[in-house]
């Protein structure tokens, strides 16, 4: 293996390493030792930084191709796109306990508005979508390890996130668990929870097709290749 190719795995390595880091016991002993505000501020560095690395190591990597993506498969992304960034634009912008240091929202009349009666990771699933759609178009080693890296820190996060839940709030996390699912729609379907696109908002679905829109405009001249087959 080439050393740029270990320099990609090492980064994604640091990657996911600092993102489970709220998942693990050692975030407690960082917050007693930091603060709240302290430890949000260290998070959000290390996290920035293992991304632009991240992304630097991907950008520097050779190309060596794995499979050979058909033109069929370039349409998986243009497909799957528009409901990840819906979902993006839904996690950030609808109140969610389930985020960093939102805890009392768990509290509130009802802790699972909008979007996260359909799913209460929305924004880990965007980041899933989007890592395993481009994973699939690509085909290559580099993308592999980088949209694979990605979509295991989404697809893992969930679970591990909901553990860390259960565990620190006792009584509070169960009935929030009761009314919303990880996977999407298991919650509506199974009757716990009734989405309902007036309280998801249409504003936020046409914000996120906008910026998929324009995501798909400024591909080509900010990325190099055009996001159309």
């Amino acid at each position: 293996m080439t050393g740029s190719f270990s320099a990609l795995i090492l980064a994604a390595c640091a990657f996911v390493g600092v993102h489970l880091l709220p998942s693990t016991p050692l975030r407690g002993g960082l917050i007693k030792l930091l603060g709240d505000s302290g430890y949000l501020a260290m998070f959000s560095v290390a996290a920035g930084a293992a991304l632009i690395w991240y992304a630097a190591a991907y950008s520097a990597a050779p190309y060596r191709e794995l499979w050979p993506a058909p033109t069929a498969l370039r349409y998986v992304p243009l497909a799957v796109m528009p409901f990840a960034m819906i979902l993006l634009v839904c996690g950030y912008t609808t109140r969610n306990p389930m985020a960093v240091m939102q805890e009392r929202h768990f509290h509130a009349t009802d802790p699972a508005p909008g979007i996260l009666k359909v799913t209460r990771h929305p924004i880990m699933w965007a980041i899933a979508l989007w890592a395993l759609s481009h994973m699939a178009a690509n085909g290559d080693q580099a993308s592999l390890i980088f949209f694979g890296g990605l979509a295991a820190l989404a697809l893992l996060g969930m679970p591990l996130m909901d553990h860390r839940r259960a565990e620190t709030l006792g009584a509070v996390w169960g009935p929030f668990a009761l009314t919303t699912s990880a996977i999407p729609f298991v919650a509506a379907i199974q009757g716990r929870a009734k989405p309902r696109l007036s309280e998801i908002g249409w504003w936020r679905i046409a914000l996120g097709l906008a910026l998929y829109a324009g995501a798909l405009a400024a591909h080509g001249p900010l990325l190099g290749p055009s996001a159309l087959p």
